[in-house]
């Protein structure tokens, strides 16, 4: 079991950055593909970036392209989300996710932290 902690989080006004990182507590972080979700109040959790296990292959929703960016240190055991010209929209709970490789789905889940983007 992978132990998941999220960094990072704040307030910032639209069109500002934050940098969100999570630390890992695993032996093998660099067999785990990484992603980074977002819940905002009354909606779903949904997949904003992912990148696998050796960052060859990176994935953005369609709202967060070219303002996002997912990275990721496997000598660190962490993964990075930088966040570029932030919108409102974009205000809601960040979690940080891992998944074996290949995997549909995502099993170790941190505890996430807020970001909150004002006008």
């Amino acid at each position: 079991q992978v132990q998941l902690v999220e960094t990072g989080g704040g307030s910032v006004q639209a069109g500002g950055s934050l940098r969100l990182s999570c630390s890992a507590s695993t032996r093998t972080f660099s067999l785990y593909a990484m992603g980074w979700f977002r819940q905002a109040p009354g909606k779903e959790r949904e997949l904003v970036a992912a990148v696998d296990r050796s960052a060859h292959n990176r994935h953005y929703a369609d709202s967060v392209k070219g303002r996002f960016t997912i990275s990721r240190d496997n000598a660190k055991n962490t993964v990075a989300l930088r966040m570029n010209d932030l919108k409102v929209e974009d205000t809601a709970v960040y979690y940080c996710a891992a998944k074996t490789n290949g995997a549909t789905a995502w099993s170790n889940w941190g505890q996430g932290t807020q970001v909150t983007v004002s006008s």
